[in-house]
């Protein structure tokens, strides 16, 4: 299987994941769920950039999990462009209530945001469930349990 080109930039705006969850790990994740080539921005960020970033663009005052900015949605583009705004207050506080490791969360969350980048949703229940399967499919190649499953 070719391998999709893949231009990132991981950016540390909150420095606590830069040890535990590296660049070389984020790569190899992003590189499961391309479909095409890609050039992406990483951005890990604390509750207060996140929350700013939730109200502002989404008009939601809190922080999120994860944040996907896609630039270009349409089929006809030939590479996807986004930044995939992860916050690592919301991360490691999730991964804490479902008792599993951060990176495996981390692992999740970029996945999930990189499919959102091509296009993927979740606001309809078949789109949810479509979408679930991809990660779920994608997180399984890459080692990790079903992030879905009873119990995760």
């Amino acid at each position: 299987m070719q391998k999709n080109k893949l231009t990132l930039s991981v950016q540390y705006a909150d420095p606590r994941l830069k040890e535990s969850v590296p660049r070389t790990q984020i790569r190899r994740w992003i590189a499961a769920a391309l479909f095409a080539p890609a050039e992406l921005t990483i951005r890990f960020v604390d509750a207060a950039e996140g929350q700013t970033l939730n109200r502002d663009y989404r008009g939601k005052d809190y922080a999120t999990n994860v944040l996907t900015f896609a630039y270009t949605e349409d089929e006809d583009s030939e590479v996807t462009q986004a930044d995939i705004i992860i916050c690592t207050d919301v991360l490691e506080k999730e991964a804490a209530e479902q008792h599993k490791p951060v990176l495996e969360h981390a692992a999740h969350l970029i996945v999930h945001g990189v499919l959102h980048a091509q296009g993927y949703d979740h606001e309809e229940e078949t789109e949810a469930e479509e979408m679930e399967g991809i990660e779920t499919d994608i997180l399984a190649q890459l080692g990790f349990a079903d992030p879905y499953a009873e119990g995760s």
